[in-house]
């Protein structure tokens, strides 16, 4: 089944524009620039949202205006007014677990304390849609993540996050088309 929805999380405004919460609409703003497809704020969908097309594969891009904790709220208005079902949604995130740098894929699981994820998948009813989870690394202590996301990376840190966005974008026409599972063997080996 081919992606239509690339979701990239993020809070807005400039105060967060470089946090590393920021990874996901990171992401999906590069993939935006590369494929030259602009971006539009569409109120009703609470989202900026971009046509992409890439090899022959039409998808949306969308980033959330809401901030992380309700970015299933845009999610549900995108996928209800275009008739969008979870399998064909790849939602791009920041990720705690991965070391900074790494960037995997996977469908379905649970949200691992991401509130983005845990609200998407509370406003569709389900978390069997497909994630790129970009590795942005721990702080070490569980009282140190909401003021680790919440800042701005290290410029080693976030050359290191470029380089894995880098790596996402050259497996985007597989994942788009549907080949999850060869864009996996790519970026996860």
């Amino acid at each position: 089944m081919t992606i239509k929805l690339v979701i990239g999380l993020q809070n807005p405004g400039s105060a967060y524009e470089h946090t590393r919460h920021n990874a996901g609409g990171w992401f999906v703003t590069a993939l935006a620039q590369r494929n030259s497809a602009s971006f539009k704020l569409d109120k009703k969908m609470q989202a900026e949202l971009a046509d992409l097309t890439l090899d022959g594969h039409k998808s949306s891009l969308a980033l959330p205006i809401t901030f992380m904790n309700h970015s299933g709220q845009p999610a549900r208005a995108i996928t209800q007014f275009y008739r969008i079902l979870p399998e064909e949604i790849l939602v791009v995130h920041d990720e705690l677990d991965i070391p900074t740098g790494r960037i995997k894929l996977k469908t379905g699981g649970g949200h691992g304390g991401h509130n983005g994820l845990r609200d998407i998948t509370s406003q569709l009813g389900t978390s069997e849609f497909h994630r790129l989870r970009i590795g942005i690394g721990h702080p070490g202590h569980k009282d140190l993540v909401h003021q680790y996301v919440l800042n701005k990376p290290s410029v080693s840190d976030r050359q290191l996050i470029y380089d894995a966005i880098d790596r996402g974008i050259t497996v985007m026409s597989l994942v788009l088309s549907g080949d999850i599972a060869r864009a996996m063997n790519q970026l996860n080996a």
